[in-house]
């Protein structure tokens, strides 16, 4: 999948209070990004460890570290699909077909 570069301007105050080099506070910003739009429902969780850099396991567990349930947006999902009727050939027996 193609990639783009995105730049942002930090002050150098700012790289200092964090005691962070540019890489290191630009992978972070990409993780806080990834947390935040995974959380407003922007992003599922694939997409937004793509877009953090890592592996979807490892983001599912970094967002323990940001208070961000990794369930909440999964249910979202589903909920969404539901309501979209990709479920709709589904039975609507809870116990299954007999």
């Amino acid at each position: 999948m193609p990639t783009h570069s995105v730049t942002i301007s930090v002050p150098e105050e700012v790289l200092l209070a964090e005691n962070a080099t540019p890489e290191g506070f630009g992978a972070e910003l990409a993780l806080l990004a990834a947390v935040k739009l995974y959380e407003l429902g922007r992003l599922s969780s694939g997409r937004a460890s793509a877009l953090a850099g890592m592996p979807r396991v490892a983001f599912l567990h970094a967002l323990g570290r940001y208070r961000v349930s990794p369930l909440a947006a999964e249910a979202d999902d589903l909920d969404a699909s539901f309501e979209a009727g990709h479920f709709a050939s589904a039975s609507a027996d809870p116990t299954g077909p007999t």
